[in-house]
């Protein structure tokens, strides 16, 4: 087990004051079997007028907050310290034949995870990413077989390149540009999944990075990280894979959350009155404790 520390800093500034705000947050790491989260605090400024905790139709931990005082910039502030050591999938060819996932997710068994074999607006089911990810799923292949070839696969023929691409990049233009980022992959095998009729879902969280050799740890490196969560079946459930990074997700990742795509789970949304322009700043320190 990793316990790691977590502070994730998000800062807006806006041209001009901003009157009256509301927004919504997904910033609470998520307990799940695997995951312990042993502390987690939000802070925001500035003060709030109204401020809920709860959680979204996923199971996530959300908080809604209202700020209706002038401002003209916003601050959150997420400090965490969460123990991690997902368990280990099964044995690849100890897993169903794909064509037999697709089908318990189209029954009763698959009741938990039919919603995520429907196309979502930023991971539809693609044809193009379909007829990608089926190179990894030949008749008969055990499910998680075809899937760590899926992730070895992206992995070799994307590179990772910021700046290419938006979070609004469709999955269509990535296919043919062949780079992007961690949420790039992940919605192209969501939506080559889907097009399969396999259910899968986008997972957020972090990832815990190391200096080059020789080099000190730089604060704020970290980063935001998305992967995906690949339904097994009603026998095995589900396992996380990180196309990224061409890894079964372990101990070197932290949950957020989980949606349909990245719209589900983006850390923060709101509605602004007034703002203008906006500057955004995000720093992330992901360590061990």
């Amino acid at each position: 087990m990793t316990r790691y520390a977590l502070r994730h800093a998000t800062l807006y500034r806006y041209a001009t004051p901003v009157d009256l705000a509301t927004h919504l947050l997904h910033l609470a790491p998520r307990a799940v079997p695997g995951q312990t989260v042993r502390s987690a605090t939000l802070a925001v400024s500035p003060a709030t007028s109204f401020r809920r905790n709860g959680q979204d139709h996923f199971g996530n931990g959300v908080a809604w907050l209202s700020i209706e005082q002038p401002h003209d910039r916003l601050e959150v502030v997420l400090e965490a310290e969460v123990e991690v050591a997902f368990a280990p999938p099964p044995p690849p060819a100890e897993t169903p034949p794909w064509e037999e996932v697709r089908r318990a997710a189209d029954d009763l068994a698959g009741v938990e995870a039919v919603e995520f074999a429907l196309p979502s607006p930023l991971a539809p089911a693609d044809a193009g990413a379909g007829t990608y990810a089926a190179q990894s799923f030949p008749p008969g292949r055990p499910v998680l077989a075809g899937l760590l070839d899926l992730i070895a696969r992206i992995r070799r023929d994307f590179a990772f390149r910021p700046g290419v691409t938006t979070i609004s990049t469709p999955v269509s233009q990535v296919l043919t540009g062949r780079a992007g980022v961690c949420q790039d992959f992940a919605h192209l095998m969501i939506a080559g999944l889907r097009a399969l009729g396999l259910p899968a879902r986008y997972c957020s969280g972090y990832v815990r990075t190391r200096p080059p050799p020789g080099q000190q740890r730089r604060q704020g490196a970290d980063q935001s990280h998305a992967w995906v969560g690949c339904w097994l079946g009603p026998h095995h459930g589900w396992v996380d894979l990180d196309p990224t990074n061409d890894l079964v997700v372990r101990d070197e990742h932290v949950l957020l959350g989980w949606g349909r795509d990245y719209a589900d789970v983006s850390p923060v949304k709101g509605i602004l009155l007034g703002g203008g322009r906006q500057a955004l700043e995000v720093s992330v320190d992901l360590v061990e404790a």
